[in-house]
C-alpha cells in the first residue's frame, strides 16, 4: 500500500499536478427572486493566511463585473451580499438580473491561482407572453406565429393550442398529426407554416411555463387561411379597361361635339406683295428698275 502512495504522489509531482485547488460546496444554486442564497468558496492550505480572493459576475448577455475585489465588496453589491469566512459570498435578496456565473479566485504571494465557478439560477415564474398571430394568410404562403416571455427563468418552454388542441413538437409521432406541416420549436416559441393550407385555420394561443411558477397563456386569436381571390383579381382588371375604354369614348365624343376648346389658329406667314412699274414714255431702263425697287413693299 505504501508503494502504491508512493507512486502516486510520485507521478503527480512529475505531472506537475499542484495541491493549490479551490471548491465550492454547490456548482448549481436555484432561488426564487427576492430570497437570500450563500455562494461558497473554499481553498487549500496551500495557499497560505494572506490568499487573496476576488469573486467575479458574468451575467446570460456576457458582461463581467467584480463583486469582490481586495477583500471588499463593490458598490453596488454592498447593500444587499456580505463576505463571510474570508471567502463566501451571501445576499440576503437576489432580483432576476442577479442570473449568470459567479467564479471564486484565490491567488496567493508566491503566483499560485486557482479558482471555481458557481452558477446561479434566479427563478421568475412566467408573465403573459407576447403572441403574433397573424390573422390572415394566403395558402401555399410561409406563416409564422410567434410567442415570447423574456422575464422568465429559468428559460421556458412554450407550447401553441388551436382550437384548444395542444399542437405536439413532433408532430409526425402521433397519428392524428401525421398529415401537419408546421414546425414547433418549444424553446424559442416559434410556431412555423412553412406553406400553409385551408386546415391550418383555426383559434391560436400561446402557453408559457417553467419551474418557478404557474404557467401563463395569450389570448387567442384566429388565422384564416384563403385562397387566392382569382375571380377579384379578373373582375378588377375588367373594370380597369372598362373605365378606360369610357375615357376614350368621352374624349372622342366630346370633340364631335364641339365641346373641346379650339386650338388657335397659326397666323399666316407673311407675303411679298410687288408692285408693278408704271409705264413712262421715253424713260430709259435705269429709271424704270429704279422706280420700281422704291415702290415694291412688303406687307405684313
Amino acid at each position: 500500500m505504501r508503494a502504491f502512495v508512493s507512486t502516486l504522489l510520485f507521478l503527480c509531482a512529475a505531472k506537475g499536478v499542484s495541491s493549490f485547488t479551490v471548491s465550492t460546496s454547490k456548482k448549481i444554486l436555484s432561488v426564487k427572486e427576492n430570497y437570500g442564497v450563500d455562494l461558497t468558496c473554499s481553498y487549500s492550505a496551500d495557499f497560505g493566511s494572506d490568499a487573496r480572493v476576488e469573486w467575479k459576475f458574468k451575467d446570460t448577455k456576457g458582461s463581467q463585473s467584480l463583486v469582490v475585489f481586495d477583500g471588499k465588496l463593490t458598490e453596488s453589491y454592498q447593500t444587499r451580499a456580505t463576505l463571510y469566512g474570508g471567502s463566501n459570498l451571501r445576499f440576503s435578496k437576489v432580483t432576476r438580473t442577479d442570473t449568470g456565473e459567479y467564479s471564486c479566485e484565490v491567488s496567493s504571494t508566491k503566483s499560485q491561482f486557482d479558482s471555481i465557478t458557481v452558477t446561479l439560477i434566479v427563478q421568475v415564474p412566467p408573465s403573459v407572453p407576447n403572441c403574433m398571430i397573424p390573422p390572415s394568410v394566403t395558402t401555399g404562403r410561409a406563416a409564422t406565429l410567434s410567442c415570447s416571455d423574456a422575464e422568465a427563468s429559468p428559460p421556458p418552454t412554450y407550447r401553441w393550442y388551436k382550437d384548444g388542441t395542444l399542437l405536439p413538437a413532433e408532430p409526425n409521432k402521433i397519428s392524428g398529426f401525421r398529415n401537419a406541416t408546421y414546425k414547433l420549436n418549444s424553446a424559442t416559441g416559434d410556431l412555423v407554416f412553412p406553406s400553409a393550407s385551408l386546415t391550418d385555420s383555426g383559434q391560436y394561443y400561446c402557453e408559457v411555463s417553467n419551474d418557478a411558477g404557474p404557467s401563463q397563456k395569450c389570448s387567442g386569436l384566429k388565422m384564416e387561411v384563403r385562397d387566392i381571390n382569382t375571380g377579384g383579381i379578373v373582375a378588377g382588371v375588367i373594370v380597369a379597361l372598362l373605365l378606360v375604354a369610357l375615357l376614350v369614348f368621352v374624349v372622342w365624343y366630346a370633340k364631335r361635339r364641339d365641346w373641346l376648346p379650339k386650338n388657335l389658329k397659326s397666323q399666316s406667314k407673311p407675303g411679298v406683295v410687288y408692285q408693278s412699274p408704271s409705264l413712262h414714255g421715253g424713260g430709259g431702263d435705269d429709271e424704270d428698275d429704279r422706280e420700281y425697287k422704291q415702290k415694291s413693299s412688303f406687307v405684313v
